[in-house]
């Protein structure tokens, strides 16, 4: 079995939109797998600037996309699975790309070392609805 397309899309597109000189954007679903700020989530989605300008020690890997950014001022760490990305767009002009959100496969269960020093009860988000995701322009 060949491995997923999808992390080397983001990837590609997250180049064209730097190259290029636009904004990327991610819009993820979040569920207890991502780690994100949770005050900035509406209707299990956030949508995270991955700039290199916007973000700090960006790595995105085939299983995981992490990096730090500032959210109100505050250093965050960020970490998403890549099967929980659901668009990759440049804000200034709105291309990009939409993905089906795929359930986690077993060897990627945990996010790689080192994790971020966060307690162990943390509350998991509801769980994904039924139905395709759908693309939204962000302006």
């Amino acid at each position: 079995m060949s491995s997923s397309t999808k992390p080397y899309m983001i990837r590609a597109l997250h180049q064209w939109c730097s190259d290029n000189g636009h904004t990327p954007y991610l819009v993820v679903w979040v569920n207890e797998r991502a780690d994100v700020p949770r005050e900035y989530v509406k209707n299990n989605e956030i949508v995270l600037n991955v700039a290199y300008g916007a973000t700090k020690n960006l790595k995105i890997d085939n299983d995981w996309i992490s990096f730090s950014a500032r959210f109100g001022g505050v250093s965050r760490d960020i970490w998403v699975p890549v099967g929980n990305v659901m668009s990759i767009f440049a804000r200034e002009t709105g291309e990009g790309m939409g993905f089906e959100v795929e359930p986690p496969v077993e060897a990627e269960a945990q996010k790689p070392e080192p994790e971020t020093d966060k307690p162990d009860g943390d509350d998991p988000g509801p769980h994904r609805p039924a139905g395709r995701p759908s693309l939204r322009i962000v302006k």
